[in-house]
């Protein structure tokens, strides 16, 4: 797997104070090859539970048709991965004693789905969200007259405004890039910032939650360059986590989820 020490580029676009205008476009209609899907998740950590082989601690789930099938969590916390595995310690210590919270990147967790996906017995990933999000989410879909509809994946979240509501950009690297924020603390300080700059505009600017499962789908599902606008930020905790890598450390090298020949006991995975 490629080193957590790539991951530190995301913290220049975190750190970023220029705001560029909006980019007209609908996001339904773009796509990437899926080299550059990976590219644009590869930024991202995201935490399992394994064992010491850095094999996943995995959930036997019915899918459609009724059938067992494994299932292992990706956190997108990993205060939620923590927790997890110390209650696991506490109520199963025989399977708790044995497994870690591991990170990857978000594109590993991609091309590991897609290696499992034609898999009469693959095994599958279940993103674990911050339930606070999720609530933030939700709160969004009401505030639009979606009274009453649950919010269904991992929120992520996005700023449009102007006459055609276009996506909310910032300038990186001279490049106006459209950012998507696992929290909308962080999306709700570049829009105060937008709102202050161009106080013209600041009525029309609005922000919506989307599933990050359907933005990866919609990524893949065509092409168009347009989509390498599209950045990821993590969470703040993510991005803490990040800046405490050493350069050279034994972090860097995760272990490998897809190592699964020899699964920890089967146990229930916490639900979205």
């Amino acid at each position: 797997m490629k080193s957590l020490v790539r991951w530190s580029a995301t913290l220049g676009l975190v750190g970023s104070t220029l705001l560029g205008s909006v980019l007209t476009g609908n996001l339904q209609a773009l796509a990437l090859p899926e080299e550059q899907v990976v590219k644009a998740l590869q930024p991202v950590p995201v935490f399992t539970v394994t064992d010491a082989q850095g094999a996943p601690l995995v959930a036997s789930v019915p899918d459609a048709n009724n059938k067992p099938q494994s299932v292992a969590g990706v956190f997108i916390s990993q205060k939620d991965a923590q927790a997890f595995v110390d209650r696991l310690k506490k109520d199963k210590p025989d399977i708790g004693k044995n497994v870690q919270v591991v990170p990857v990147s978000l594109a590993q967790i991609f091309k590991l789905r897609k290696e499992n996906q034609n898999k009469p017995d693959g095994l599958s990933f279940a993103f674990i969200p911050v339930q606070q999000q999720v609530q933030t989410a939700q709160t969004l879909m009401a505030s639009t007259g979606q009274q009453g509809q649950q919010f269904q994946g991992t929120p992520l979240f996005v700023a449009r405004g102007g006459k055609e509501q276009g996506y909310l950009t910032i300038q990186e690297n001279g490049k106006s890039v459209i950012p998507f924020f696992f929290e909308k603390e962080q999306l709700q300080q570049l829009v105060d910032r937008f709102k202050q700059q161009k106080p013209d505009m600041a009525s029309t600017v609005k922000v919506e939650a989307v599933p990050l499962e359907g933005v990866i789908q919609t990524l893949q599902s065509s092409n168009n360059e347009q989509l390498q606008n599209i950045v990821l930020v993590p969470t703040q905790e993510a991005i803490s986590f990040l800046r405490s890598l050493p350069a050279a450390s034994g972090q860097g090298t995760p272990q490998n989820p897809a190592n699964a020949g020899q699964r920890p006991a089967q146990q229930g995975q916490p639900r979205r």
